[in-house]
């Protein structure tokens, strides 16, 4: 099972779209979406940054997912970059395997610079 978190934010280019041009970019992205969703990516929540965030990303954004696997999650991001996400939106993103609390804590202890 893979995380994957996305942030980001508008480009000029979203800006300059009217809210009919966006809502309806943003329904036919919806709409193409479904197919990553059967595949088994999971959408376990999106979010606005608070402004008060300590230590700051700098995205307005965020989004947090599921995937089964690291082919699902590099299949996901071709399916962001086709839909023209990048486009409109500057993005950051993390992913990798989920781990267990002590997973977790050894990979720090035996982190190598």
């Amino acid at each position: 099972m893979y995380l994957y978190v996305e942030l980001w934010k508008a480009r000029p280019a979203w800006l300059e779209l009217s809210n009919e041009q966006r809502g309806s970019w943003m329904g036919g992205l919806l709409a193409a979406l479904q197919e990553q969703l059967q595949s088994g990516v999971e959408v376990l929540g999106f979010a606005a940054n608070d402004a008060d965030t300590p230590l700051s990303a700098g995205y307005d954004f965020l989004a947090a997912w599921r995937m089964p696997s690291k082919e699902a999650a590099q299949r996901f991001e071709r399916f962001v970059e086709g839909a023209g996400w990048h486009e409109y939106f500057e993005q950051a993103n993390a992913r990798g395997p989920v781990m267990g609390t002590e997973e977790f804590v050894s990979s720090h202890i035996d982190a190598q610079s």
